[in-house]
């Protein structure tokens, strides 16, 4: 699993949040967003920068560039 897919979820998880929840927040299908977990589809950058926003990161750590989930 790659470090995308992998804090992805875990940061899913650790908010208590489904899966249909996040894909409704990033005007998805609940199928595509379990794509996105699963390594299956890439999450556009419009995407990946909702999900920065939503769980307060960086675009960086959620990629694995960083290992600091905190922004600068």
């Amino acid at each position: 699993m790659d470090k995308l897919t992998e804090r992805i979820r875990m940061l899913r998880e650790n908010s208590h949040l489904t899966q249909r929840q996040l894909a409704e927040y990033l005007g998805l299908r609940q199928q595509t967003y379990s794509r996105y977990e699963r390594g299956e589809l890439i999450p556009s950058l419009d995407s990946m920068a909702a999900l920065a926003d939503f769980y307060d990161t960086s675009v960086d750590f959620l990629v694995g560039i960083t290992d600091v989930p905190e922004r600068n």
